[in-house]
């Protein structure tokens, strides 16, 4: 098991084929005002590769933005709908189809309203992951061995707790349900750069 850091791209080939785990950091939570800085992968074999963007990027990454955009490459998230928008806002892809387990843990763990990524791998995976650096400086000119290992873990695990979620969503029939979510995310995203993210244009009012 390793970790690897990139500047600016992802090598080409470091990836297995098959489903990807995918996440970001940035410099906050509003996606045109707080910059993307990293893009953490995993390919669940064992490896993390780190992408990150320095202040003033172009985010010209065609190897990692081919990773992303392909079709045929399942993305694994924790709250896609984030991630999403901060990869389509300053990469210009869509990074789906999409699996998320956030979502998933809401559709099948309807019992708790704890649904955060630490307690679904303490819960089914019996991994304790640290989250003391989730609100650091993500933008610095350097990043800490802490806050590299607080990226990879982010994605280290998500294949193992897609697996766990799937399984969970077919005992309670809700499969197809969540899959119907998981097709939304890329127009929720949309939506939330274009302005309408504490709107809710469903409802009657």
């Amino acid at each position: 098991m390793a970790v690897h850091f990139h500047e600016e791209d992802l090598p080409e080939g470091v990836l297995a084929d098959g489903p990807i785990a995918v996440d970001t950091e940035t410099m906050g939570l509003v996606t045109p005002r707080d910059r993307l800085c990293v893009v953490q992968l995993s390919d669940g074999q064992g490896d993390e590769h780190l992408v990150r963007f320095a202040k003033g990027s172009a985010f010209d990454a065609p190897n990692l933005k081919a990773v992303l955009a392909d079709p045929d490459r399942v993305k694994i998230y924790h709250f896609a709908r984030f991630d999403l928008a901060a990869i389509q806002y300053y990469l210009g892809v869509m990074a789906a189809p999409v699996f998320c387990t956030k979502i998933a843990s809401k559709l099948t763990r309807t019992y708790t309203d704890r649904h955060g990524l630490k307690m679904l791998l303490s819960d089914h995976l019996q991994v304790d992951i640290s989250k003391q650096q989730q609100s650091s400086d993500w933008g610095a000119p350097e990043l800490s061995e802490a806050q590299r290992e607080y990226a990879a873990s982010d994605v280290r695990y998500l294949h193992r707790l897609r697996e766990v979620m799937i399984a969970r969503l077919q005992r309670e029939g809700r499969m197809e349900l969540a899959q119907a979510c998981f097709d939304f995310l890329p127009t929720r995203a949309l939506l939330d750069i274009a302005g309408w993210g504490d709107k809710d244009i469903f409802s009657h009012e």
